[in-house]
């Protein structure tokens, strides 16, 4: 089978690593992809939101299915575009329609899901620009920190969480009236805060059953201690050691079911990954967020733990078949950290040289920010590349990982040095 993943992150890395150890596939194309791709696959210089090049590429190499990694071309509705299309909708398209996308595309339309059947989350109100002053009077009435969400996409950068009741006005207006985060936020979703340890629970869905991944859980800030600004992911860990196994079973029976049923119920047809970001309050699981994709740097710890081929998986997922498969995962822990630019989440300069992957042992290194130049890898993002190892524990494991970090070099190289210190 030929396939296509969209994409270029240390998501799409891991889903190529996976998808090409598959004998069932036959060719592999990333679009656009990176440096890591670049040795197991083919790369296409294609925009993930420009369906009209992928619809040609699709066609010309004869493409079976397509793996969509980020949340973009689902929320603007490539699944959509596929089935409307005669030419491309016998494609399988791992990744929910547009309708399920908003899922992510829109916190308010979440939190109404989530209201709608009965899946335990943070009280919460929307505001817009005309009712900026209720927003103010809704902060007036919780208790602090107050969380503050803009309602779009904003790169994993639109939740802020202030503990000062005039800054989180402040905040508010910010978003509503000055566009801080642009048009994600011309909507506003203000929050209770629930105090507890969050995590990730992934979930394979065909539209009608659903197979539940290993847990996982990421570390979102910049700092050591979970401090500073947030960003698209600093490390993750999997299993997540105080996921008992009483703890799983809330989560499948409060959270998993209730959002398969919900979705079945409200007629959004899914076909991918549901990303369920929960927190634990005490000892009971609440939904911070949908994502309608794996995350990252996540993808790069759940997807080396699943033993299981992965394309009869997905295949099954396509053709609404996932209650017929049996799948297989590693006991062992799975961590990784992730070195990113200096300077990121703010400003940082790319086209920094990457030297040491050659003397890199025992651990995977799952390529992001980073693209091959002229013979040379180099720096292209923020975050440029995630150490993933295995271990009996995950101390073990990431005491691997910072090994061979250790052998890694490109100017101004930062990452955290405490991925799993709260564990």
């Amino acid at each position: 089978m030929t396939i296509l993943i969209l994409g270029s992150g240390g998501r799409e890395h891991a889903f190529a690593w996976k998808i090409a150890q598959s004998p069932l596939t036959s060719k592999l194309f990333v679009a656009p992809g990176n440096s890591g791709t670049n040795e197991i696959a083919e790369n296409v210089a294609i925009n993930v939101n420009d369906f009209e090049a992928i619809k040609a590429l699709v066609i010309k190499e004869g493409i079976k299915m397509v793996v969509v990694g980020p949340e973009d071309p689902l929320v603007n509705g490539i699944h959509d575009y596929f089935l409307n299309d005669e030419q491309l909708k016998h494609v399988a398209v791992i990744g929910p329609q547009k309708a399920a996308a908003e899922l992510e595309g829109s916190k308010e339309f979440a939190k109404e899901f989530l209201m709608r059947h009965n899946i335990p989350t943070a009280a919460y109100q929307s505001f817009d620009h005309t009712n900026v002053e209720d927003g103010h009077k809704f902060l007036e009435s919780l208790n602090p920190p107050y969380v503050l969400k803009a309602d779009g996409l904003a790169a994993g950068k639109g939740v802020v969480i202030l503990e000062n009741l005039e800054e989180a006005k402040l905040e508010l207006s910010e978003m509503l009236l000055d566009s801080k985060f642009g048009d994600a936020s011309s909507k506003v979703v203000i929050e209770e805060f629930l105090d507890g340890i969050e995590l990730s629970c992934f979930v394979l869905s065909d539209g009608k059953s659903y197979k539940i991944l290993p847990t996982a859980k990421d570390y979102k800030r910049i700092g050591e201690g979970d401090t500073g600004l947030n960003t698209g992911g600093m490390g993750a860990v999997s299993p997540v050691p105080f996921a008992t196994p009483e703890f799983l079973e809330k989560i499948e029976q409060r959270v998993v079911i209730p959002t398969i049923e919900g979705l079945k119920k409200d007629n959004l047809p899914y076909v991918g990954f549901v990303f369920i970001g929960l927190i634990k309050v005490g000892d009971d699981p609440f939904v911070i967020e949908y994502n309608v994709r794996m995350g990252d740097p996540e993808t790069e710890v759940v997807l080396p733990r699943i033993k299981s081929d992965l394309v009869p998986v997905l295949s099954a997922m396509a053709n609404g078949q996932l209650d017929a498969v049996e799948l297989e995962f590693d006991e062992r822990a799975a961590t990784t950290v992730m070195t990113v630019s200096g300077g990121y989440p703010e400003a940082y300069e790319k086209g920094k040289e990457i030297t040491g992957l050659e003397n890199i042992e025992g651990s995977i290194p799952f390529h992001a920010g980073a693209k091959n130049v002229d013979g040379k890898i180099v720096t292209s993002g923020g975050r440029v590349l995630a150490m993933t190892s295995y271990g009996e524990t995950y101390q073990e494991a990431i005491k691997k990982s910072y090994q061979n970090i250790e052998k890694l070099h490109f100017d101004k190289i930062n990452y955290r040095k405490d991925i799993g210190f709260d564990l």
